[in-house]
C-alpha cells in the first residue's frame, strides 16, 4: 500500500527548505511546531464521484499526522458510545476540511483510517488469528505498509459498462436481467450498520446481504421503483446474488487487507485478513 508523502510531489518544499517536524523559537521559553502531512493513495483514483465532489478525478487525499489530541477522540467514551470516534478522527487529520468522511467510498476511507493508523503508531499491528484449517488462535504481527490497493477492474473484459456517475452496470447470468448498482459510501456502512441493530433490538430476522444488495442497487432492467428492486431482490436466484455481490467486489477498489500467515501449530501458510480489533487504534 502506498502512502506518498508530501515532499515527493511536484510544488513540494525544496530539499533546501527547513524540514516539516522544524521546531522554531518564538521566545526562550515557546515553541512553535509544525505538524508534517502525506498523501494518501485513494484506491478510486476519484473515478467514482461526481463532478462536484471534491475527490472527482483525484488520486491522492492529504491527511496530517495523528497527534496526541487526537488521542483524545479516541478515548472519548461520549464519541466511542455513538460509533463515532473513527469518523471524528478522520475529520480532524484530513487537510481538505470539504470532505464529508461520510460521503468517501468505503474503499477510500479504509485506505484514510489504515494511513492515520499507521501516522500515529506505526505499521506493525499485532493481532489474534485463527488459524483457518486448524482452529489455533495465536497472535500474528500484520505489516501494514504492505497493503495492496484493489484497483478498478476491467470493463471490457468482464462485460461491465462503468457510467459516468460513477454507477455500474452489467447482467445476471441466471435471470439474464440487467442491474444497475451504485458504489456503496461511508454513510451507506452507517445505515447497514443501523438497520441491522434495529432488527436485532426488535427481534427481528437478520438479512445483511439483502440489506446490502438493496442499498447498492440502482435500477433492474432500466426500472427504479422501489416495488420492482424489493420484488425483485426477494426471488433473485442465489447464483445471480452471489455474482452481483463478487462483481461489486471485483470492480469497485478497495484495500485488500488480507496478508500471509504462517500457524505455529500445524504450518499452513494461509492468506487471512487483518482483522480490525480494538487494539488496531488502542495498541497496548
Amino acid at each position: 500500500m502506498s502512502f506518498r508523502n508530501n515532499e515527493d510531489r511536484v510544488g513540494a518544499r525544496p530539499s533546501d527548505a527547513p524540514p516539516v517536524e522544524q521546531i522554531s523559537n518564538k521566545t526562550d521559553h515557546e515553541f512553535s511546531f509544525a505538524t508534517p502531512t502525506q498523501f494518501v493513495d485513494l484506491p478510486s483514483k476519484g473515478k467514482f464521484y461526481s463532478e462536484e465532489h471534491p475527490l472527482h478525478n483525484r488520486d491522492t487525499i492529504e491527511i496530517r499526522f495523528m497527534t496526541a489530541k487526537d488521542e483524545d477522540i479516541l478515548t472519548s467514551r461520549t464519541l466511542l458510545q455513538k460509533g463515532i470516534a473513527i469518523d471524528r478522527l478522520l475529520q480532524n487529520v484530513l487537510v481538505d476540511k470539504t470532505i464529508n468522511p461520510d460521503d468517501l467510498l468505503i474503499g477510500d476511507k479504509n485506505a484514510l483510517i489504515v494511513a492515520a493508523r499507521v501516522t500515529g503508531y506505526g505499521a506493525e499491528y499485532s493481532a489474534r488469528v485463527t488459524c483457518p484449517v486448524c482452529g489455533t488462535m495465536t497472535s500474528h504481527s500484520f505489516d501494514l505498509e504492505k497493503l495492496n490497493i484493489h484497483v478498478e477492474g476491467e470493463p471490457e473484459e468482464s462485460g461491465i459498462s462503468c457510467e459516468e456517475n460513477g454507477n455500474i452496470s452489467f447482467e445476471l447470468p441466471k435471470s439474464k436481467v440487467q442491474v444497475t448498482v451504485r458504489p456503496l459510501t461511508g454513510n451507506d456502512e452507517k445505515k447497514l450498520l443501523g438497520i441491522a441493530e434495529a432488527k436485532r433490538k426488535h427481534k427481528l430476522p437478520e438479512s445483511s446481504l439483502t440489506d446490502q444488495i438493496r442499498m447498492m442497487l440502482v435500477s433492474v432492467n432500466g426500472t427504479s421503483e422501489a416495488n420492482t428492486i424489493n420484488s425483485f431482490i426477494e426471488n433473485m436466484p442465489a447464483s445471480d446474488s452471489r455474482y452481483l455481490r463478487t462483481t461489486y467486489a471485483s470492480v469497485i477498489p478497495d484495500v485488500n487487507l488480507n496478508q500471509s500467515f504462517t500457524c505455529p501449530a500445524c504450518a499452513v501458510e494461509e492468506e487471512v485478513m487483518v482483522p480490525f480489533t480494538t487494539d488496531f487504534f488502542w495498541p497496548k
